[in-house]
């Protein structure tokens, strides 16, 4: 499951954003906070009124099948990942088997009202995928 809440100044202030289902991942820690700098405001981060909710999600989902290494929240998680990626493979899938798929409520706990923007969804990968390259700095440190 996935927390979304909405800030007031939304969209001149990124959402808060954090994962309620425990995540093995270098880039989410044990609270379920997600190190990606479209969910921070600049100069730390990448946030700015022109991206949506519908495009953070995207960039999130992309962060999951591919993890930063160079900007990780859990940095044993990451080492694990980049020197034995069996070892991380198997313990990522006995966190799932345990937590995700006994817990699973199906879904987003909090969310908002209306979707955003109908976009295609290979142009909100791209979208993410080009927002990623142009801000490579870490902001998770």
């Amino acid at each position: 499951s996935l927390e979304i809440k909405v800030p007031d100044r939304y969209p001149f202030e990124p959402p808060k954003m954090r994962f309620l289902t425990p995540i093995y991942h270098p880039n989410i820690d044990n609270t379920g906070r997600i190190c990606h700098d479209a969910l921070k405001l600049p100069p730390r981060g990448a946030w700015k009124p022109s991206l949506n909710i519908s495009t953070v999600l995207t960039s999130i989902q992309l962060l999951m099948a591919e993890p930063n290494l160079d900007d990780p929240l859990m940095a044993d998680i990451s080492s694990e990942l980049k020197y034995s990626k069996p070892v991380y493979l198997e313990k990522a899938r006995r966190w799932t088997e345990k937590h995700a798929v006994q817990n699973n409520k199906g879904g987003v706990v909090e969310t908002v009202a209306s979707v955003e923007a109908q976009v295609q969804p290979s142009t909100l990968k791209r979208e993410a995928r080009d927002k990623t390259e142009e801000h490579p700095k870490r902001t998770c440190l």
